[in-house]
């Protein structure tokens, strides 16, 4: 049946539809009445429960598995719960905020190192599936440049990234710079390229490296040569680092995947195998340059199959305003949302802090 998501529901249904979540979500048993009347204080008689539990049957919010079954929340149910219904847990955000200022000491870890510790807390603390990915490099700025003579014609091209690492490429620079195996010109060389890396450092510390084409080459008093070269291999690791990433790091698929609606041995493969092989599918799910700060898609909503009966909450962490990556749980759509939105939002928030802190002059 069509569900007319614009209902509002008055609020016995709201009690109703909120006590039938969370039952179902404690026991994964189908929920009837005599269960909501046992277990939450809804001030009405059985036969009043029956009737709004019928009712938002009908609107498309509930559903029978089975004849004679009790009733389960479908994922508009679910959606319906998340957007109307709740409010992130607060205890939940100060408790995963505490364990991460705890348990992260940030100064002295790269950022992989730091990011996984995040990922194995926010996996523990929430019993899902969490996913972090790694900060979009072209968004990282650049601490330090560096340019090594290799041999007569190449360089060795080393950048390092905020405190997240350092990338490298090595530059064949034209025929003629040095003449034939003679120390004076690798001397030469040698200074040249100095100039060229203390002018780059200086320019480029603290921007990002796609901002290469916006330097005044002119300031700097070396061979032309090796600018245009220079310049262009800088050019050509910004677009390799503009490329689409698939790094995420994935913690607590054991635990989550123990679930009941995980027993079905192909829908366990199928979803085992995205986590392990479909990361480049996920990666847009989790992650957009242009996406609101909090995303949920629910059961149904999700365009990728395996994840059907899952739901995947995310949130960005950014340095400043700049959005570098994402934080995401995944689980079922049987989820504890609040404390799960909670969880989200709190590491995230932590990260960003953390990433917005980072000092690219030290």
């Amino acid at each position: 049946m069509a569900v007319d998501k614009s209902r509002d529901l008055n609020l016995r249904q709201q009690n109703v539809m909120r006590a039938t979540v969370r039952h179902y979500v404690s026991t994964a048993e189908p929920v009837g009445s005599k269960a909501l009347l046992d277990a939450y204080d809804l001030n009405v008689s059985a036969a009043t429960v029956r009737n709004v539990m019928g009712a938002l049957e009908r609107s498309g919010f509930l559903y029978q598995p089975h004849t004679s079954a009790g009733r389960v929340p479908s994922d508009s149910g679910y959606r319906l719960y998340v957007d109307q219904l709740i409010k992130p847990s607060r205890p939940t955000a100060l408790r995963i905020d505490q364990l991460l200022s705890q348990h992260l000491d940030w100064q002295g870890w790269s950022i992989e190192a730091l990011l996984q510790e995040a990922a194995h807390i926010l996996a523990h603390l929430s019993g899902y599936v969490a996913l972090v990915t790694m900060p979009v490099l072209e968004k990282m700025v650049v601490k330090h440049l560096q340019l090594v003579q290799i041999s007569a014609e190449q360089v060795l091209l080393v950048v390092v990234l905020d405190s997240y690492g350092t990338e490298s490429m090595v530059v064949s620079l034209p025929r003629g710079t040095t003449g034939a195996g003679g120390t004076q010109d690798e001397e030469v060389l040698d200074r040249e390229l100095q100039i060229l890396s203390n002018f780059l450092t200086a320019q480029l510390c603290g921007r990002q490296l796609s901002e290469i084409s916006s330097l005044d080459w002119d300031e700097v008093d070396t061979a032309e040569h090796h600018v245009v070269a220079l310049c262009q291999a800088i050019d050509d690791l910004s677009r390799r680092k503009r490329q689409p990433q698939t790094h995420i790091l994935v913690k607590g698929v054991a635990d989550v995947l123990s679930q009941p609606e995980f027993a079905e041995q192909s829908q366990l493969r199928n979803l085992v195998s995205l986590l392990a092989d479909g990361r480049e599918q996920l990666w847009p799910l989790i992650y957009s340059d242009d996406s609101p700060l909090l995303k949920i898609w629910i059961g149904e909503e999700n365009p990728l199959e395996p994840m059907q009966s899952c739901a995947l909450i995310s949130a960005t962490y950014n340095r400043d305003s700049l959005p570098l990556g994402s934080v995401g749980v995944m689980g079922p759509t049987r989820m504890l949302y609040e404390n799960t939105i909670a969880a989200v939002e709190a590491t995230s928030s932590y990260l960003s802090e953390i990433m917005s802190g980072l000092d690219v002059n030290q």
